[in-house]
């Protein structure tokens, strides 16, 4: 595997919130409810620093993906975020749902969310994450005209990274042809792997599910990662509004609880894994260990 982690680090986790706050019901669900803002705010002003105290508590650190329009309506919560040393990577300016734009309007918003972020953070995002983890035939062109390292929006692998493709011709009886790789990381994501459709109560949702049940998922899906795919590297997305709830957030600690409870797990920014990365052919990072050596699924005390 191209992924090389650094020495005696067995598999790479990265808790990867979605700070969307109110942008989420004002892009995806289009809708400007009061009640639907106020579970926004919640996310804003009480799950997120709910979310940061559990990071520290853990000595976790990771990516935070944050439309601009969060940026800005909920600034100190995200000074907050930078201040406890997580990433920043883009997500949209107003949670917009990608796959209904034209090329022009997706580049425009593109560029306007970098120039927001060097504004109000003093900094360029170094990854993306499209808005409902979806995307346009025009996406990774975009991104890589733009000089981004990264994407975390596609679902082509599961534990590990890898140059993505897009599906350049579809043909129902001559099977599909893909275009070139492209030169941004994909770290994958997973619907499985993710708090919101199984957590978030909204009218009409057919999804919710047990904390039990989301919670033996999340377990089973690390545990096969950490002893099948040595190496490797799993994503969850999170949501302040959505982990932050009492109930949720006891379950995140319960899975926490089981996960650092096993000797080599790492928790990395998704920049810093990126560093990690080299393709095929290409020299491997100084200093890392390229080694990874099969392993029972043993724990020791936490």
């Amino acid at each position: 595997m191209p992924l090389h982690l650094p020495e005696g680090k067995r598999l790479a986790v990265s808790l990867s919130p979605d700070f969307d706050a109110q942008s989420v019901w004002l892009g995806t669900f289009r809708s400007t409810s009061q009640s639907l803002m106020s579970r926004g705010e919640f996310g804003a002003l009480v799950g997120a620093p709910r979310l940061l105290e559990v990071f520290r508590r853990y000595g976790i650190t990771t990516t935070w993906c944050v439309p601009t329009h969060t940026i800005q309506t909920f600034r100190s919560s995200v000074d907050a975020i930078v201040e406890s040393g997580h990433e920043i990577g883009a997500h949209g300016v107003y949670h917009e749902y990608v796959p209904a734009l034209e090329r022009d309007e997706e580049r425009r918003l593109l560029e306007l969310q970098i120039r927001q972020h060097e504004q109000l953070l003093g900094r360029r995002p170094r990854g993306y994450r499209s808005p409902a983890l979806d995307v346009t035939d025009n996406t990774l062109d975009l991104l890589e005209e733009f000089g981004f390292d990264w994407d975390s929006s596609l679902m082509g692998r599961d534990f590990e990274p890898y140059r993505p493709r897009m599906v350049v011709e579809v043909s129902q009886e001559e099977g599909n042809t893909f275009g070139p790789e492209s030169r941004v990381l994909e770290f994958p994501v997973s619907w499985f792997l993710d708090d919101f459709p199984e957590l978030e109560s909204f009218k009409g949702s057919p999804l919710m599910q047990s904390n039990e049940t989301v919670l033996a998922r999340w377990i089973d899906s690390f545990n096969f990662a950490y002893e099948r795919c040595p190496g490797g590297a799993m994503t969850w997305t999170l949501h302040p509004q959505t982990i932050g709830r009492a109930h949720n957030l006891l379950m995140l600690e319960r899975f926490l609880d089981h996960v650092t409870s096993f000797e080599g797990v790492w928790f990395p920014t998704l920049s810093e894994l990126f560093d990690c990365w080299h393709d095929e052919g290409s020299p491997a990072p100084t200093g890392i260990s390229t080694t990874s050596k099969p392993a029972k699924l043993e724990r020791t005390a936490p």
